[in-house]
This record gives structure tokens, sequence and C-alpha cells, in this order.
């Protein structure tokens, strides 16, 4: 598991207001969950964004924005976005903004036993 300190230190910042994130290592990176729901993850310098299927289409149009692909299967609503696609401040906290957008309307995982 790999990731940039620098980039997860502006995650937890961005996410300081929320009322419940927890960190976890997941995608072979540090996964920020609010409210008990995967929200963004970084993976090295990468994000992975979780914004929902109605925003994926458009996110994909971006540079440095990428498909998720799990197991050969593209997931529909999770995007990779490079430091190029959210090199400014403003750039970053639309992303983030999109994350915690999608959050609110996400459904938990189911917990595992």
């Amino acid at each position: 598991m790999a990731y940039d300190e620098r980039v997860a230190n502006r995650i937890r910042g961005a996410l300081a207001a929320q009322p419940l994130v927890e960190e976890k290592i997941l995608f072979q990176g540090l996964a920020f969950m609010v409210e008990e729901k995967m929200c963004i993850c970084v993976r090295n310098d990468v994000l992975l964004c979780r914004i929902g299927p109605d925003e994926y289409e458009a996110a994909l149009e971006i540079n440095g924005v990428e498909p998720m692909i799990h197991n050969g299967r593209s997931m529909k609503g999770y995007v990779f976005v490079s430091p190029e696609a959210y090199a400014t401040r403003e750039a970053f906290d639309r992303w983030v903004a999109k994350c915690l957008l999608f959050n609110k309307l996400a459904k938990s995982s189911k917990k595992r036993k």
C-alpha cells in the first residue's frame, strides 16, 4: 500500500467538517469513509473518486481522469483522477465536493462478518 501523505493530508483537511470520517486501507491506498461509505481514496498521488453514475461520463471527458477497472469491468461511478486534474485548489475542492455530494446518496456496503 502506497499513498502520498501530502495528498492524504489535503483530503483530511477537506473532510474535517464531516461528522464521521474513518480511514481504511482499501484499493491499494488510503480510503476515506464518510458516514461508513467509501467517499474518496488516495493511491500514490492519484485520487479514486466515488462520484456516482450521473457524473461518471462527464468526468471521463476531463484530461487526467480515467475509469476505474476492477476485475476487467469498468466500475461506473468511480474514477481515477491524476494530479494534473486536481492541480489547483479549486479543482481539488470540486472533486471532494463531487464525492461528498454522491456520498449522501450512496448506500452503505453490507458489513462483513
